[in-house]
């Protein structure tokens, strides 16, 4: 799955910053859409799709922030990494404990260099995530859900619209665990708490 194309969103209304780590970037084989604006970011990106945005916490017009809580709304799968300068660190670690990936103190380009690799294979693996359970059919990511919930075959029979029959539900079950490649319901659970921003 290390093939998977992903692209790497950068947010920085600093054009010469901007321009500087767009070349620094591409140098290292990455794809790069910047934006110099979160309102041109939010815009024009469709915040379903996998991938890392490199997002300055200071912005002209929207903040860093506010573009963080429309990810969060959205419940994008978009990794964020943070461009902090020296008296935002508060305000990044903040972003951290909330669920940005990490934050780099501007303009330390070695440790933003750093920091991306680990970022970028977690977004290959929400991507992969994300390509197993689109493999589910809609009534496999009900059973899914409901079974990650603890609830036994009967019951998840019993609540399904339409009702089904139990041994349907075993086979649902069977079908979840193959395609997601989880070992039991407690694994499942796990997947599925781990990966909140699924459909």
């Amino acid at each position: 799955m290390n093939d998977l194309p992903l692209t790497l969103f950068l947010v920085d209304d600093d054009e010469a910053l901007r321009r500087s780590l767009i070349l620094l970037l591409f140098s290292q084989g990455l794809a790069v859409q910047a934006f110099a604006s979160g309102e041109d970011f939010l815009g024009a990106v469709n915040l379903r799709q996998p991938g890392c945005v490199i997002l300055d916490l200071r912005l002209g017009g929207m903040s860093g922030l506010s573009v963080f809580d429309h990810l969060l709304a959205a419940h994008s799968p978009l990794v964020t990494l943070f461009l902090s300068a020296h008296g935002d660190i508060p305000t990044a670690l903040e972003a951290v404990r909330r669920g940005a990936y990490d934050w780099v103190e501007k303009p330390d380009t070695q440790q933003l260099l750093d920091k991306l690799p680990a970022a970028i294979a977690l977004a290959r693996a929400r991507a992969q995530a994300l390509q197993r359970w689109a493999e589910l059919t809609p009534r496999e990511r009900e059973v899914a859900r409901l079974v990650g919930l603890g609830q036994p075959n009967k019951e998840i029979a019993r609540i399904l619209v339409p009702p089904c029959g139990h041994r349907s539900v075993e086979t649902h079950r069977a079908n979840i665990f193959s395609k997601l490649q989880c070992a039991n319901d407690n694994e499942l659970g796990r997947w599925l708490a781990a990966h909140p921003w699924l459909d």
